[in-house]
């Protein structure tokens, strides 16, 4: 028999006519298909050797385990380019160098980049079965300014004319290397990273090299070429555009850099990746920089959908975290603990699954610093220590769908008595293989609300700001629910007897 965990009373409610919300759940109106949940190992992971062995475990199980922590599914690996061979030369800083599984001296190393490597492994045993290495430059022996950064370059790849195929030689070395001698599988690759962003064409302080549309449909061909040769069957994940406007139109840059749905799988496109054997119909992109206003945040992603669906194209975000221009929530600045970020990130997952049909959703940096840009804080960083980890409810928010929408669920129409309200409640819902209906309910305002579902509630789990709501199961019995204020609260509806 399965323990409840009772909570204050408020939390728990039977089936009157005292619920404020009719949730209307119809389950032959169906979606995409969700294919999990996600972050990345860039850049903190990189220090983790020096941590107490409890304190990487205590992160893996955060991470991935489905009883005590979020059960991610999805694991980006940040495949380097080597700059910290190059030391204060780099011109990037420090923290964020990247070590290169390829030598300066020509030789291969397997050894290096160790604790992102032993981390992949943590995650495999937690049962992560989908890998992705993000490459955000080629490695510096590659590079036309011999650099991981694009200082003093245009908005070109940074990549010299003639190294196209030793590119693609690195990766699959690479790839093959990591299960031969780690045991790793790399299901998904993705050559080039926000080759759009502006950004990268000035030279970050951190990896990055911009491309245009026909470079990155030269260098995925040629990925595929060599694919093909060495029996890799790793697929190859394009483009992880920085904004969804360069997927769709242009933003900050031009045509060369912009549409690319349109360029890298519109059949008349002469840059397309199509009929490719290890090209998915499949297009990955970051949420940055439109989130708001309100408005904008539910059109965008309407806009983004309608032209995935006329191009037959399925969508990944793969990355997001907070910026300067999320104001509501005071920017990046500071890592945040409470809902005030949580709510804010969870009304951006509910809009990109519900309106840009997202078959996957990944944050950026599963640990980061005194920034917004972390699960996890490794908050040792403030005082020269690493490894003294903190969570937060943005963690156990994304939790509310990680853990609990399976991979292969398929979304299902969901709706509320009253309109959808970004500054209220949201709810989406999921049809898990299993049978079981996942919804999550998002309640961005100051008040309770209790909702009445078509079917017996199984089990309800809540995360807020109250002292131990971190998924917090909570005693429920009937149809109804209670939703407090500022909280994410999953529902799983009564399986059918069998």
């Amino acid at each position: 028999m399965k323990k409840l965990f009772l909570l204050p009373l408020i939390f728990a409610v039977s089936c009157t006519e005292n619920y404020t919300q009719i949730v209307e759940i119809n389950e032959d109106q169906t979606y995409q298909t969700i294919d999990g949940f996600g972050a990345s190992d860039a850049w903190t992971l990189q220090n983790s050797t020096q941590w107490a062995e409890s304190t990487v475990n205590q992160a893996a199980e955060w991470l991935f385990s489905k009883e005590k922590g979020v059960g991610l599914n999805i694991w980006r690996f940040n495949l380097g380019a080597g700059s910290c061979y190059q030391g204060d030369d780099a011109q990037i800083n420090p923290y964020t160098r990247t070590e290169c599984f390829l030598m300066p001296d020509g030789t291969w190393d397997f050894s290096k980049q160790k604790a992102q490597v032993d981390f992949m492994k943590r995650a495999q045993k937690y049962g992560v079965n989908t890998f992705i290495a993000f490459l955000n430059s080629p490695p510096v022996y590659f590079t036309q300014n011999g650099l991981a950064t694009n200082t003093g370059r245009d908005g070109s790849f940074n990549l010299k004319p003639d190294c196209y195929t030793k590119y693609a030689d690195y990766i699959a070395k690479s790839i093959k290397g990591l299960k031969e001698n780690h045991g790793i599988n790399i299901n998904y690759v993705c050559p080039v990273n926000e080759p759009d962003g502006h950004w990268n064409w000035y030279g970050p302080k951190q990896e990055g090299s911009p491309a245009t549309n026909a470079e990155i449909a030269k260098i995925t061909r040629v990925l595929d070429s060599v694919f093909t040769a060495e029996n890799i069957d790793t697929k190859i994940l394009v483009n992880e555009s920085s904004d969804y406007r360069a997927m769709v139109s242009t933003h900050q840059t031009d045509v060369d850099r912009g549409f690319a749905i349109q360029t890298l799988f519109g059949a008349d496109s002469v840059d397309n990746v199509l009929n490719l054997s290890h090209v998915d119909k499949l297009i990955a992109g970051h949420g940055y920089w439109t989130n708001t206003p309100l408005d904008f945040l539910r059109t965008m992603r309407e806009n983004l959908r309608d032209t995935l669906q006329k191009f037959g194209v399925r969508f990944w975000m793969t990355e997001q975290c907070i910026m300067s221009n999320d104001e509501e929530i005071g920017g990046g600045g500071g890592y945040d603990t409470t809902m005030k970020t949580a709510l804010y990130v969870a009304r951006c997952i509910h809009h990109d699954l519900v309106y840009a049909n997202a078959c996957s959703w990944q944050w950026w940096r599963a640990i980061g610093e005194d920034y917004k840009d972390g699960l996890l804080e490794d908050f040792g960083q403030e005082t020269a220590e690493t490894g003294k980890l903190s969570d937060s409810r943005l963690l156990w928010s994304l939790g509310n769908y990680s853990r609990f929408i399976q991979q292969g669920a398929v979304r299902i129409s969901a709706g509320l008595s009253t309109p959808e309200d970004p500054t209220g409640l949201m709810i989406s819902s999921y049809k898990n293989p299993d049978g079981s209906i996942v919804s999550v309910v998002i309640n961005y305002s100051d008040k309770e609300e209790i909702l009445k579902f078509p079917k017996n509630i199984s089990e309800v789990y809540v995360t807020n700001d109250t002292q131990g709501c971190k998924l917090k199961p909570v005693e429920t019995k009937g149809k109804c629910a209670t939703v407090p204020s500022k909280s994410v609260v999953t529902v799983i509806l009564q399986m059918p007897q069998r």
